[in-house]
């Protein structure tokens, strides 16, 4: 009998997921990848070459509180770079080169669970799909007789949908 918070989530799948999360090669796998990804820093001013050494003495408190439930990230600098073709300014979102880490980690351990779940004709940043290879899968689908193309741009969605019915319909995959 699976046993449900009131969220209908079962907390051993979540125990299972975080401790995945935090597991020791994923950190360090997450970890690498931040350092070559490089970025800027965010509201904090710490650089990707500061974290690891950062990380040696703060790393233990971090770990418990995201297996507590208690990590919150922090807010995300904001910069404005312009837009392709000149066409005004784009908002870009900098979080801490912590955050960054964190978010690495979590994409290495769900992105796998969500991928599968992901129509083939799928492009948009999935790992081992690029633009080129969305742009030749139409020109075939157009040589093959067909003539839609569908192209979204989820930029706004989030100001126009429910974040709860979201993150409610996410929870309850069988997926995950």
């Amino acid at each position: 009998m699976n046993v449900t918070d009131r969220r209908g989530a079962d907390p051993s799948e979540e125990t299972d997921l975080i401790s995945a999360i935090v597991d020791r090669e994923n950190m360090w796998r997450a970890l690498r990848a931040v350092e070559r990804n490089r970025g800027a820093a965010g509201v904090d001013g710490m650089s990707w070459e500061q974290l690891r050494p950062w990380l040696k003495s703060h790393w233990p408190s971090i770990k418990e509180s995201l297996l507590a439930g208690e990590y919150r990230p922090q807010a995300v600098r904001k910069v404005q770079i312009p837009k392709p073709g000149g066409k005004g300014l784009r908002m870009l979102g900098i979080p801490t080169v912590l955050d960054r880490l964190i978010q690495q980690a979590v994409a290495q351990v769900m992105g796998p669970k969500f991928d599968s779940a992901f129509s083939d004709s799928s492009y948009g940043f999935r790992p081992g799909r690029s633009a080129h290879q969305a742009v030749k899968a139409m020109q075939d689908h157009v040589r093959s007789g067909r003539r839609w193309v569908v192209d979204l741009d989820l930029e706004k969605f989030l100001d126009r949908s429910s974040y709860y019915t979201l993150v409610h319909g996410v929870s309850s995959k069988s997926c995950c």
